[in-house]
């Protein structure tokens, strides 16, 4: 948030920033273990249902977001990819409102300031 930002306080350092990712890939190299993938952004579509299952209000907000957003399968999946890794750099089992809201937010600014989409 802004007030983060603006707030004086020691930041993460990138060496923090760094050995969370490296749990994240971990995280993920064990997830797929017996899968032909070993990193969130290679799922497939059938995948993505098997792996980044949602609770009934990330369903819903998911719907919600498909909806408003016109989006594609394509764009839906990727959503709920960038929100697993996002899950999995917080050490969360389960994609949270949270995690989909900030993939969401990554997809906006693609499109907003590039005229892109990345994820």
């Amino acid at each position: 948030t802004y007030k983060d930002l603006i707030q004086k306080g020691k930041a993460e350092s990138s060496c923090e920033i760094r050995k969370r990712i490296k749990k994240a890939r971990k995280i993920q190299e064990e997830r797929y273990y017996q899968e032909e993938v070993r990193y969130n952004g290679q799922l497939s579509a059938k995948q993505v249902e098997k792996y980044c299952v949602l609770g009934k209000q990330e369903q819903k907000m998911m719907e919600q977001i498909f909806e408003t957003m016109e989006l594609s399968a394509r764009g839906y999946h990727k959503i709920l990819k960038v929100a697993r890794t996002i899950a999995d750099l917080e050490e969360s089992d389960t994609i949270l409102e949270s995690h989909i809201t900030e993939a969401v937010r990554f997809r906006s600014v693609d499109r907003k300031y590039w005229g892109v989409e990345t994820i």
